[in-house]
């Protein structure tokens, strides 16, 4: 594999394969000139994708095979370490004959026809500290998908607000699918944020707002029965949430440790609601650090980072076998665990993550 920035330029169209996490293949034609994202699409494939410019990190793929050129893109969505192993922004990289990529997730990630578009209706406007909302919508009844919200816990859904038609910001869904059709999210006010600024000063009940979604490739993979840690950073909390809210409705057995950080313990997003898992969920760990003192079962005075890391120097020093670490919130924290994770010989493999971006789409 390898990345260029020049080349003799191709006039005919070559093949893009492209293989997902369980084994199954897709095939695509992509002509000179088009970016691996947009040569899916037109073969009927929507990939796993968000900002499409670079910016998110969320179609990021490994190229095992071929060459191509990889346009501008934010460095904290794809590393130079991340890209000399492979590593390729899809919406952003250019073939420059057949490629071989692999994708990570599983085929059931990738969409084909259209990305489902609804409307939905505000239930739940609840303030929480550190200027955040809970959100919950519930959908409209579809003619084709029911009223049903069916998606995968780790997806994220696109968000219009009344009376607009381009922009949108994208959120986690917090809870795990159902019947009834309600969404949740957790949603951080932002000064002078395009959404936040609708959530502050003029969203209210009954308020119909535009869905498009499910969408993304962030979730739960089957490995047998290993330990699940989750890490979440502020809003990151809203997939992992949903995750363990499906792990509780199936009775998973995986043994889970949720963690998260914040200044002070009322500032930690989501708390509340994962420790209310734990009768369903009584292999569930809570690893909550807070920087004041604290007195509460589950939570630790101290950094986030640094609870993981003395877990897995504990883990390590028992020869405990590699957890899967679930990690979702700034790219940032996503380093660090990385970081982290790489000191104690934690196999990179065990790392799934997905990062936070504030861009519009």
């Amino acid at each position: 594999m390898t990345a260029t920035t020049s080349a003799d330029p191709l006039t005919e169209p070559f093949t893009l394969r492209m293989t997902t996490l369980d084994g199954e293949a897709v095939e695509a034609p992509c002509a000179p000139g088009q970016s691996v994202l947009d040569a899916a699409a037109d073969a009927g494939y929507l990939l796993p994708s968000l900002c499409r410019k670079g910016t998110c990190g969320a179609c990021i793929a490994t190229v095992t095979e071929g060459t191509y050129d990889h346009g501008a893109h934010n460095p904290e969505a794809l590393s130079a370490e991340r890209a000399r192993a492979g590593g390729a922004l899809l919406c952003c990289t250019y073939p420059l004959g057949p490629l071989s990529i692999s994708l990570p997730y599983e085929r059931s990630r990738v969409l084909t026809g259209r990305i489902a578009e609804r409307t939905a209706t505000v239930t739940l406007l609840e303030p929480l500290p550190g200027s955040l909302v809970r959100l919950v919508l519930r959908l409209d009844e579809d003619p084709v998908l029911g009223s049903g919200a069916e998606f995968e816990p780790g997806q994220f859904a696109q968000l219009r607000i009344p009376g607009e038609d381009t922009e949108s910001r994208a959120y986690s869904y917090a809870n795990a699918p159902n019947w009834d059709g309600d969404l949740e999210f957790y949603i951080r006010l932002r000064p002078d944020g395009y959404f936040s600024n609708w959530l502050r000063d003029r969203a209210a009940l009954g308020d119909r707002l535009t869905v498009l979604g499910p969408q993304g490739a962030f979730g739960l993979v089957e490995t047998g029965l290993r330990d699940r840690w989750f890490v979440a950073g502020g809003t990151g909390v809203a997939p992992l949430l949903s995750m363990a809210r499906r792990m509780a409705e199936f009775g998973e057995s995986h043994p889970l440790r949720f963690y998260g950080g914040a200044d002070t313990a009322p500032w930690l997003c989501g708390a509340d609601a994962v420790q209310a898992l734990r009768d369903e969920l009584p292999q569930l760990r809570t690893v909550f650090s807070v920087k004041e003192p604290v007195d509460r079962p589950g939570y630790r005075q101290g950094r986030m980072i640094e609870a993981l890391a003395s877990d897995l120097a504990e883990l390590r020093a028992r020869g405990g076998a590699d957890p899967d670490l679930y990690v979702c919130g700034s790219p940032g924290l996503i380093d660090a665990v990385e970081r982290v994770a790489a000191e104690h010989a934690v196999a990179p493999e065990r790392i799934l993550s997905e990062k936070f971006a504030s861009s519009a789409v």
